[in-house]
């Protein structure tokens, strides 16, 4: 059983992977191959000897339907925690885009030197993945880029640097990637450590491959003449930069909000997406506008990307049953006895998320490796391999880096990669060939100054105390 659970999960694996060659949305397939584990795991229970010793060990000893069904309802509270973090952020971003909140920052964006934009959009989209999310942003981003570059193939460099710039910001910030959300909402990673010690590398990731884009571009772009689109219109500037800085101010709030009240972040992205959610209902209620123009919030719910919330649920659905048969602690003590390297570990994660989805890869890892707590940590020996497993130990910092990062070697590699492909047509041998490499120097560099930071100043002790 456990070499069918493994056999059916590397094909699901595949085929997420092949959604474009196979034209089947790959949340169709995550959702399948979750549920199928789930059905997998029940049948086959009483055969698996990991599985029979921990229900006897939880009181479940005869009764393994029981058991699995208790799994079940341990993962998914988990899981939710992470869904519904994701399902308030992204209504959050909707609600500013669709009110126009997002021109704020894009009509000041104005320049026509063609180095010197290069340079403002990569990092206009640094900061904004950050605070936004690194596929939002590059839509945002991209949408401004058709109103400043009118060759299609020049545009392509200012895209690519969008991508890897996006999934540059997205890392360093505990809520601007999904990989980076995972750690976060679990426990993994803590928001002061992960801007401590991620911002330089991210910084670095960006930077790199913006020197090298730079000398590709020469010369001025033609000045364009601004106007109001439609779908914005009816909202004066005062309400967008009302929604917009709610909106921003809600996002970042949540991690202030954690670190006050020690509760789940989904509790505080929900509470500022109900403060949101009243504004614009007062909004419209004093606004003189029939109910086809405006957008309330049952309406943009509309908008979000509800398959990617049930791809996330099918994929963590299929890693949790790895995880609850033993397979994913199995593999990890293969990885520690044949590796034992942190460091090549992560870097080779990195590389793999340039190829398939980082959100498998995450989720195997967080169930391979348990948090060592800090009580424990303190009793640790300095220099103890176990160390970098605790809340903000080597481990978890350079995965998110690796997997936040080295999507940007491909252009299929990320979520922002995908979506600026489908929205520019960017061909991906010419992504390959232009900036994969270019690509792959920023994360390695980027890496490098993470690995020079974790071993110059230890989390274990920077952040524990720990000597």
């Amino acid at each position: 059983m456990y070499a069918a659970l493994v056999v059916v999960f590397v094909i699901g694996y595949l085929l997420i992977a092949l959604e474009h060659p196979i034209k089947i949305d790959k949340s169709a397939t995550a959702l399948l191959l979750g549920m199928v584990m789930w059905v997998l795991f029940i049948l086959g229970a009483d055969s698996l000897p990991f599985v029979v010793e921990k229900a006897a060990e939880h009181g479940f000893a005869g009764h393994l339907s029981d058991f699995v069904n208790a799994e079940i309802l341990h993962h998914m509270g988990e899981i939710a925690t992470t869904l519904f973090f994701l399902i308030g952020a992204m209504t959050i971003v909707e609600l500013v885009d669709v009110h126009g909140g997002f021109s704020i920052i894009t009509s000041r964006i104005t320049s026509r030197d063609k180095k010197k934009l290069l340079w403002i959009l990569g990092f206009v989209t640094f900061i904004l993945s950050a605070i936004l999310d690194n596929l939002t942003t590059s839509i945002v981003m991209v949408m401004l880029l058709r109103k400043l570059v009118n060759d299609p193939k020049e545009r392509w460099l200012y895209a690519s640097m969008i991508i890897i710039a996006a999934n540059a910001g997205g890392a360093w910030s505990p809520i601007g990637d999904i990989t980076t959300i995972m750690l976060w909402v679990k426990g993994n990673i803590s928001t002061g450590a992960v801007i401590m010690y991620i911002l330089l590398p991210s910084l670095v990731a960006m930077i790199v491959p913006l020197l090298f884009v730079t000398g590709k571009l020469n010369g001025k772009l033609e000045a364009t003449t601004g106007k109001c689109e439609e779908e914005f219109c009816n909202i004066s500037q005062k309400e967008r930069n009302m929604l917009f800085y709610l909106g921003v101010g809600g996002l970042i709030f949540v991690p202030i909000f954690k670190t006050i009240t020690h509760l789940p972040p989904f509790i505080g992205m929900l509470f500022s997406l109900s403060v949101l959610w009243i504004v614009t209902e007062i909004m419209y209620n004093r606004k003189p506008m029939g109910a086809e123009r405006q957008h309330r919030l049952p309406r943009v719910l509309q908008r979000i990307d509800t398959p990617t919330i049930l791809f996330f649920l099918g994929i963590l659905m299929a890693v949790a049953v790895l995880q609850s048969t033993g397979i994913l602690g199995d593999m990890a003590g293969w990885l520690d006895n044949k590796v034992g390297n942190i460091y090549v570990i992560n870097v080779v994660l990195g590389f793999l998320s340039s190829i398939v989805d980082n959100v498998p890869l995450v989720a195997a890892a967080q169930g391979m490796y348990s948090i060592i707590p800090l009580e424990e940590a303190q009793a640790l020996a300095a220099g103890s391999y176990e160390l970098n497993f605790v809340v903000d130990g080597d481990f978890w910092l350079l995965l998110t880096y690796c997997a936040g990062v080295g999507g940007s070697m491909l252009i299929i590699g990320s979520a922002a990669g995908v979506v600026v492909m489908g929205l520019e047509k960017i061909n991906f041998g010419w992504y390959l060939k232009n900036i994969s490499l270019l690509a792959m120097l920023g994360y390695l560099a980027g890496a490098a100054v993470l690995i020079g930071e974790l071993i110059l100043f230890p989390p274990t002790k920077v952040l524990l105390g720990l000597e």
